[in-house]
């Protein structure tokens, strides 16, 4: 049997990072892949990491400090775990400082706005990003196994020449983890974990196309494999609204195995914060694309109604979305001001034209006309444009006050009293069908500050730590901006790795 000191299973943002760090730390590690590609979700990403407080934020002079972060989360989240919440603002600046000390990655800041107005809140936001590198710039063998982004992942083409956000955040970590001999395992899907006598950890077992491996691991194993968005029993079970074929994650992928390997060693789980969701523009194929960022248009569903303000950010509305069952699908009707481009930023967007054949877009010179191919009420369809134009003739959206928040005019470019708000009245009309996505699951393996797995009576499982959306997230139903996500799987990973560090045998 193969042994290593440390084994990461999973290739995201917050696996790579501890992969990372063991590698640097002079631990023998190994990263356990299911796929041929790493990154998973974090590779089709924008490579936003919500980490307050750090040195990025300071040279971009922005107003970003821990205690601001604090304030912040204070007052938007929901009976959170305050160890782990403080765990988290204190480790990010540590965290960045280490990451930066490296000379292949270095981060910058990204204005992208955060999600709720609360003290605390910075204008444009506290998010930061990896830089771009260009692919010539790895070792081949690295360049190769980063996930194309999403367009050209779903449909079987290569990655680009220059890799950006999440993919230059998986790039920059695999090439630390290979320059300091970490190793990567590719098409090894993981399916139990080992222990010992004992009760502790000591490997995990991989299901390759000659049958079962069985790999060591002499100080931990990092489970950082994603939720189970990708598994429609387990879906169902833990009340996760949507479908396996609207989620953001790549295709055939994390279907929680690393979970329940955790859970038949007695791992605790709390699926309460269900999924980091968004409304997803369906695609010719029934799948689902991340969009945001509305500039005109309104939602309706299917009594022809509007339900939320358009403009929130993407959690907020998919969460408005998931609240009634006639709300999946939607339609999003707009008008003809882009020359019949979505007027919004969907990953992928797809074409147009395709979408017209295949239904999931209609069009018609009339309201009416788009109400009968849309199988909407005509008089309430009507009604719905006629309203939301008045809103926008006034710049006051009576209904759910759209455009009165930071957020909502973030993407926006009208030019009317409110530019989040643009009439709908350039015919041809245009509806298209939206179900209800997701960037993962939210609820998984119970930790603690440590990253440590822990039983349900509150004790960790020897040896055993998480992160990422393997977890249950430190921010509970709550998304505070972009680069949640990463940012609190990148934290978690590295403090695991620091107790695997603490976590020597002369010092057990």
């Amino acid at each position: 049997m193969d042994t290593y000191d440390v084994i990461v299973v999973g290739s995201g943002g917050g696996a790579m990072t501890g992969a990372a760090l063991a590698a640097k730390a002079g631990l023998r590690t190994l990263v356990v892949e299911k796929t041929s590609y790493l990154g998973g979700t974090s590779a089709y990403s924008g490579g936003a990491c919500w980490l307050p407080g750090t040195q990025v934020q300071e040279r971009a002079g922005i107003g970003d400090s821990t205690e601001g972060a604090r304030s912040y989360l204070d007052a938007i989240l929901e009976d959170p775990d305050d160890v782990k919440v403080e765990a988290f603002l204190t480790h990010s600046s540590e965290l960045v400082a280490t990451l930066e000390e490296d000379p292949d990655l270095e981060f910058e800041w990204l204005p992208f706005s955060e999600y709720y107005d609360a003290p605390g809140r910075v204008p444009f936001g506290r998010s930061i990003q990896p830089t771009n590198i260009k692919r010539p710039d790895l070792p081949p063998d690295v360049a190769a196994l980063v996930r194309p982004p999403v367009e050209r992942d779903r449909v079987g083409e290569g990655g680009r020449n220059t890799l950006s956000g999440g993919q230059a955040l998986i790039a920059r970590l695999a090439l630390i983890l290979t320059r300091e001999g970490g190793e990567i395992r590719t098409n090894l899907p993981v399916t139990g974990l080992l222990t010992d006598d004992a009760g502790e950890v000591i490997g995990v077992v991989g299901m390759s196309a000659e049958g079962p491996v069985e790999l060591g691991a002499t100080r931990g194993v990092i489970l950082g494999a994603g939720g189970f968005e990708g598994n429609a029993d387990q879906r169902r079970e833990r009340g996760v609204p949507g479908d396996v074929a609207w989620t953001m994650a790549p295709r055939a992928t994390n279907t929680g195995e690393p979970i329940d390997a955790a859970v038949a060693l007695g791992a605790a789980t709390d699926f309460s914060a269900l999924g980091w969701f968004c409304p997803g523009l369906e695609q010719t194929d029934g799948g689902g694309s991340f969009t945001l960022g509305f500039r005109s248009g309104l939602m309706l569903d299917q009594t022809g109604r509007r339900y939320a303000n358009e403009c929130l950010p993407y959690d907020r509305f998919g969460r408005e979305m998931a609240k009634a069952p006639d709300r999946i699908p939607s339609w999003f009707v707009f008008d003809n001001a882009e020359g019949g481009r979505l007027p919004a930023i969907a990953m992928p967007e797809g074409d147009p034209a395709a979408h017209l054949e295949a239904g999931t877009w209609v069009t018609a010179d009339t309201l009416e006309g788009l109400a009968a191919a849309t199988g909407l009420p005509a008089d309430t369809l009507t009604e719905s444009v006629a309203r939301f134009n008045r809103f926008a003739e006034t710049g006051v959206d009576e209904d759910f006050g759209r455009g009165a928040d930071e957020y909502d005019t973030f993407f926006a470019g009208g030019t009317g009293p409110n530019k989040a708000l643009t009439p709908c009245d350039q015919p041809p009309y245009f509806a298209a069908r939206f179900v209800l996505s997701d960037l993962g699951t939210k609820g998984g393996l119970v930790t603690d500050a440590a990253g440590r797995v822990l039983r349900e009576d509150g004790r960790p499982i020897p040896r055993l730590y998480a992160c990422g959306n393997t977890t249950a997230s430190v921010f509970g139903s709550v998304y505070p901006g972009p680069g949640a996500p990463l940012g609190t799987a990148m934290v978690f990973a590295s403090l695991a790795v620091l107790a695997i560090e603490g976590d020597s045998p002369g010092t057990r």
